[in-house]
């Protein structure tokens, strides 16, 4: 157990987040004391019952976080800069790179016993349904171009290198495209959102991993106690094709589905011309040149190794899209401009 007892004082970045929200939840669930790292601009108002303390700060300020985990026990974060138009921004790339690695030296100058380090399944080689991918496939991502991605692999390494150097006691989770309650962004859930007012005008040749939050919120948590140090963990769910997600979307939320596919050509065409629009007339393309590149792989993945080690659970992506829509409804997402 690593020197760590049942009921720790846990410091959490990327608090008010679709995964944030989830795992305070989750973390409060097992009597755990939660420090939540927020910026002062934001609304909190939707986590304010799962934290039993603020501290606010920010990632591109080292002291602001080595004040604020002192007397703690364990770090998880969350916190990231995901956007990713345009492709190539130097505030993604500071805040991930510089901001996770001021996160790092705070859980080394107090002596924090265990960081969980969020990363993302983009940082390994998707495989195919028969052959998905694991943790043993090299970065495969570089040919997209996005700093998001670049970014977080970087950081990914930094970590991995660190704790294997026995310098820090850091696991590394890699969530696929989580999908669950409390999508309050929303994030993930505009692809739901796209399905319901049938903005789809067909569906790629590629693929995703879909896992719902609460199987990864309960991985992370275990990952305070459970794990190998220096290891990393692919949180993913069921891999599904395009026209099998968007199906089963639009079957739930009560739309209909797309029906059209649409070429991989065709796909990266339409998103390269948008992308060039949109340096011209200064609008965010619905579609950029690198979504559609994304959408035309099959990004599939197992968690095979967090199964076993972290216990991770797994729950269907119908159950996981089930509870994304009702929280939607329930907060009328769908009629919000």
């Amino acid at each position: 157990m690593f020197g760590l007892s049942n009921f720790m004082r846990v410091f959490v970045t990327g608090a008010d987040g679709f995964l944030g929200s989830n795992l305070l939840r989750e973390l409060k669930s097992r009597g755990h004391e939660v420090v939540a790292f927020l910026q002062k601009s934001r609304s909190h108002e939707h986590i304010e019952e799962f934290i039993d303390e603020k501290q606010f700060g920010d990632l591109l300020d080292p002291k602001s976080l080595i004040d604020s985990t002192k007397n703690c026990d364990a770090v998880i974060h969350t916190a990231a800069n995901t956007d990713i138009w345009p492709p190539r921004k130097e505030i993604v790339r500071r805040v991930n790179i510089e901001g996770s690695k001021n996160v790092v030296r705070a859980v080394q100058e107090n002596g924090i016993k265990r960081l969980v380090y969020v990363g993302t399944a983009n940082s390994f080689g998707p495989g195919t349904k028969e052959s998905p991918g694991d943790e043993s496939r090299p970065y495969a991502a570089a040919k997209y171009g996005l700093d998001y991605m670049d970014s977080k692999y970087e950081v990914h390494q930094f970590v991995e290198a660190e704790a294997k150097a026995g310098r820090l006691p850091a696991i590394i989770v890699n969530p696929t495209f989580m999908m669950g309650e409390h999508d309050s962004k929303p994030g993930p859930g505009e692809m739901l959102i796209g399905i319901y007012h049938q903005k789809a005008p067909g569906y790629s040749p590629g693929g995703r991993n879909v896992v719902h939050v609460k199987d990864a919120c309960v991985a992370i948590a275990n990952a305070l106690e459970m794990g190998r140090i220096g290891e990393s963990y692919i949180l993913a769910g069921e891999n599904m094709d395009y026209k099998e997600l968007f199906g089963l979307m639009a079957e739930i939320v009560g739309s209909k589905a797309p029906t059209k596919a649409i070429p991989g050509w065709a796909t990266v065409l339409f998103g390269t011309v948008l992308s060039g629009l949109s340096k011209i007339f200064g609008f965010r393309p619905s579609v950029s040149r690198e979504m559609a590149l994304i959408s035309c792989d099959t990004n599939y993945f197992t968690s095979k190794k967090a199964q076993e080690e972290l216990k991770m659970p797994q729950t269907s992506a119908r159950i996981a899209i089930e509870d994304h829509h009702r929280w939607f409804v329930e907060h009328d997402y769908y009629n919000k401009k």
